[in-house]
């Protein structure tokens, strides 16, 4: 089974949190706060790899997930750092952010990487917060939260010159003929079930890699049969050769042919299109109909296209049109794949999930941000509540509180806290 495309999970370790600790030793009677840091999150990453062919592996592990750091320790001991994940991925893997859409890396190359969620940070351990006025903070701060994500991979082969065509027109002889690969061929519709890629040696020390895409037919824009699956392994290629049956002998004009599977790649991404392509006219040691061959031929010319006619199955043709596509190879540019910038935040720390809303005649506060401070604070200290409460002050909870209609006095519920509200 070939797989080239794939929805998975990731998840970036959380951030360790803060020790609250005290110096303890032998003679000293009051020592002050030591404890630690915590560790940073494992990251996500995404590495190419050449020796991997599908992304057959995601159809069966669909979530991903980094290590968390570890926590604070005494006598200002760092958490240790988690592990972070690599998943590898074969070349050519463009890696997707699942909500949008958008393209965020394009690997193509070996060993390339892209780190598609980084590790939260540690929290601060009590020694962080002691001051003149404060020598015995009771208090620290959590580790931010690692990064959920939807991700899709999609694998578009890496090849120089694609073989196009209908089924059965003979793209996989010319590949077979032309290179060592060796793809399963026989005559009846639908013998390739997945892309093929073979190495041409022209004899120049240059050589190439060719593709042949399986039967693209009609409708597989819309994703008949499985336009979808094959139509995308075109987009990476700098050359279409166009192969067509010439010979008559299943009834089919080959204009009609052409011009529908140009139509199908068009709807499909309009830039193929403009794609260079040369016309293969194939099988031509069996024709039947002379007419429809020379009147094919001459169509094909007056619309400016470079036509090589050729027999795959005698060789007939093939060499000539090798070097021809080696030649021109080197004036074509490789395609790009339009990277978007990765604009996926981590909600954690994000303030525009912070909402106030009153209910039952309280004022409700919500958001990650907000539960972090929480997290953080020691109810029962008070030198915790009062950083608790500049804490509410500088992410701007006070403020959205006054834009609310809040008075003294009312009441404030975050999560399982309520108090009144004094300003």
């Amino acid at each position: 089974m070939f797989a080239d495309i794939a929805e998975i999970t990731i998840k970036s370790g959380n951030g360790g949190n803060g020790l609250v600790s005290f110096h303890r030793e032998k003679y000293v009677a009051a020592g002050g706060p030591d404890g630690g840091d915590g560790g940073r999150g494992g990251d996500v990453i995404f590495q190419a790899d050449s020796k991997l062919l599908t992304l057959l592996d995601f159809r069966y592990k669909r979530i991903y997930k980094a290590e968390n750091g570890g926590d604070g320790r005494a006598k200002n001991g760092f958490g240790k750092d988690g592990k972070s994940i690599t998943i590898k991925v074969p070349q050519g893997t463009i890696v997707k952010d699942g909500e949008t859409g958008n393209i965020i890396a394009d690997l193509k190359t070996d060993g390339q990487e892209f780190v598609a969620a980084r590790g939260g940070s540690g929290g601060w351990g009590n020694s962080h917060f002691a001051t003149p006025t404060r020598q015995i903070p009771k208090f620290a701060k959590p580790g931010i939260s690692g990064i959920e994500r939807k991700i899709i991979l999609e694998l578009k082969l890496l090849a120089d010159v694609g073989l196009v065509g209908f089924p059965n027109v003979g793209k996989s002889t010319i590949l077979s003929v032309v290179s060592g690969a060796r793809p399963k061929i026989a005559n009846y519709h639908f013998t390739t079930l997945e892309p093929n890629l073979g190495v041409v040696d022209t004899g120049d020390s240059k050589g190439f890699v060719l593709a042949d895409i399986p039967g693209i037919i009609e409708g597989a824009a819309e994703g008949v049969g499985l336009g979808f699956e094959f139509l995308r392994h075109v987009e990476r290629t700098r050359l279409l050769l166009h192969v067509v049956d010439v010979s008559g002998i299943e009834g089919r004009n080959p204009i009609e042919d052409f011009d529908i599977l140009n139509a199908e790649m068009e709807k499909f991404n309009p830039e193929l299109s403009e794609r260079p392509q040369i016309v293969v006219a194939n099988k031509t040691d069996i024709i039947t109909d002379e007419e429809l061959f020379k009147n094919f031929c001459d169509e094909i010319k007056n619309r400016g296209y470079e036509l090589f006619t050729i027999s795959a199955a005698s060789h007939s043709g093939v060499k000539e049109l090798m070097k021809h596509v080696s030649a021109l190879l080197d004036t074509l540019p490789v395609p790009e794949v339009l990277v978007c910038e990765d604009t996926f935040k981590n909600e954690a720390l994000s303030d525009d999930n912070i909402t106030v809303k009153r209910e039952n005649g309280a004022f409700v506060v919500e958001g990650k941000r907000v539960e972090r401070i929480i997290d953080s604070t020691n109810f029962d200290d008070y030198e915790s509540l009062q950083f608790f409460q500049r804490s509410l002050r500088e992410i701007g909870v006070i403020d959205m509180l006054i834009d609310a209609g809040i008075n003294e006095g009312d009441m404030v519920k975050i999560y399982e806290i309520e108090f009144e509200f004094v300003n």
